[in-house]
């Protein structure tokens, strides 16, 4: 299985998963559950009102971790974003729950692909494997 392949499967298979940013100093986390395969990329998708669109405009390394149950998966990478109508079409037609709240074609929807990826996947009865992408 491709790398980004094997992130994207198991950002699917536990739903949840935890983005992290930083703001000044301060590190800032908090749930997500959209991710999207598209055009060779991986995307997920916030609102540019956000304060974690303000604090990937700043500074855009973040991190990732999703759990589940037994193993998990930390992902460092780059979040890059992408104005593109077709790719916030394809979330939304992925995730149709949001669409009471975003549109391809509103000021707010943003999407943003992963870019200088390193996955880490762990448990507790295996030893780490890396992919990168």
């Amino acid at each position: 299985m491709e790398a980004i392949e094997k992130v994207y499967s198991f950002l699917e298979e536990t739903k949840t998963y935890y983005l992290a940013t930083v703001e000044g100093d301060q590190p800032r986390v908090r749930p997500f559950g959209t991710a999207l395969l598209y055009d060779g990329r991986l995307y997920i998708q916030t609102g540019k009102v956000k304060p974690v669109s303000k604090q990937l405009a700043v500074n855009p390394k973040a991190e990732i971790c999703a759990f589940n149950g037994q193993k998990w998966v930390r992902i460092a990478c780059e979040l890059v974003n992408d104005d593109s109508r077709d790719v916030k079409a394809a979330m939304l037609e992925k995730m149709p729950e949001l669409k009471h709240m975003y549109s391809a074609d509103d000021d707010n929807t943003q999407v943003l692909y992963m870019k200088n990826v390193a996955a880490v996947f762990s448990s507790f009865t295996e030893a780490p494997e890396t992919v990168t992408f």
